[in-house]
């Protein structure tokens, strides 16, 4: 298992230009060493691949260039077992057989190249600036993927911490459970200032749908102190695709799109109905009634009647106020086009009771809409 690395020892890797010639002939040894060694590389050398085993304990390489035919260990199994072993280490293979067997091979054992004898000097310099180039590119997406999940890791943690603390004061100090779920919830909606009253309208939509459609009254409460933890996971979203402007890319997505598994994970376990309630919220208020959603897929009445109410609050509420990549729709507007999506987004029969209270949910909509933004170029 390759450990995490941290932003100097990322540098540090990046920046390496040593490399390992591996070849029993001392004549190929020296031209290749005089050719790096002219380009700007460091070399090292080993007549086997028992000499490159010590080589690789003393000193991180860049890359490894190591002919097929050695005596005792074949370079393919050199090869096989470095790259397991030092993975930060790329490979070229260099053999005097030009075989498309040996060559495919060598890729399939984690090669990036393969020089056949005698190589021509811009043949060398190209495929290592090539495997050297990939390297670096598999560095920084291995960096980049750890910082994902530290900041993910990092944030769940600590909101996980929060929520034993406040467990433990709701126990404590008798504190409500409307108080319990608005500092749960602010602590995903407060990074994002143009939605601060979303929380706000999103319960009391969810309640409105909830009661029109005959839960009970207890069940419609625990619904609209709930509901506002449909976001939780947001946490751990790292801001820049939290915040970005326009469509996501595919990974931009699938990062995004975790938010419902963490959210999940981070209210279930508890014997609070409160919190199992915002757990089944958290994890299916993105499935879709016709099964294509996330993140289980789920279809019709398989999703929660709580998820499904959710989605479609949800749903109106992105379309009915301003965001940094749309601006907002007339209510109308917004129920023509969730209406579009009936049987396919939205549970068609929820969606007949939500649209056929529109002066209420225009009420609600008013009633807690987001506070402007002041403009600094009118302040005096």
């Amino acid at each position: 298992m390759t450990l995490p690395l941290n932003s100097n020892e990322h540098q540090t890797l990046l920046n390496n230009r040593t490399l390992l010639v591996v070849d029993d002939e001392e004549p190929i040894r020296r031209v290749l060493g005089y050719l790096l060694t002219s380009h700007g590389y460091t070399v090292e050398f080993a007549g086997d691949a028992r000499d490159a085993r010590q080589k690789l304990k003393t000193q991180p390489f860049a890359l490894m260039l190591c002919d097929v035919n050695m005596p005792g260990e074949s370079g393919m199994d050199l090869v096989r077992n470095v790259l397991a072993e030092y993975p930060n280490t790329a490979a070229i293979m260099v053999t005097g057989l030009d075989s498309s067997v040996l060559a495919n091979a060598a890729i399939e054992v984690g090669a990036f190249g393969y020089i056949v004898k005698p190589f021509e000097t811009n043949e060398v310099l190209i495929n290592i600036a090539n495997a050297l180039r990939r390297r670096r590119l598999e560095l920084e997406n291995r960096f980049h993927r750890e910082s994902l999940e530290d900041i993910v890791r990092t944030r769940t943690i600590a909101l996980q911490h929060a929520l034993d603390w406040l467990e433990r004061s709701e126990k404590e100090l008798r504190l409500s459970r409307e108080e319990t779920i608005q500092r749960l919830a602010i602590a995903a909606e407060f990074r994002d200032s143009a939605t601060a009253q979303h929380i706000q309208r999103m319960s009391h939509y969810c309640e409105l749908l909830a009661r029109k459609i005959g839960l009970s009254p207890e069940r419609c409460e625990l619904i609209r102190t709930a509901s506002p933890m449909h976001d939780i996971g947001k946490i751990g979203t790292p801001d820049q695709i939290l915040l970005k402007p326009g469509k996501f890319t595919e990974e931009e997505f699938d990062v995004i799109s975790q938010h419902a598994e963490i959210g999940y994970k981070i209210l279930s376990g508890s014997d609070s109905e409160l919190l199992k309630v915002a757990a089944t919220i958290a994890w299916t208020h993105h499935e879709r009634y016709d099964g294509t959603g996330y993140p289980r897929g789920l279809k019709g009445e398989d999703i929660p009647i709580e998820g499904r109410i959710v989605s479609i609050a949800d749903a109106f509420d992105a379309l009915t106020t301003q965001r940094v990549y749309k601006p907002a729709f007339e209510i109308s507007h917004a129920i023509e086009l969730m209406l579009k999506n009936r049987g396919k987004h939205f549970d068609p029969e929820l969606l007949d009771i939500f649209v056929a209270s529109a002066d209420e949910l225009t009420r609600i909509h008013d009633q807690y809409a987001d506070r402007p933004v002041p403009d600094p170029t009118q302040e005096a």
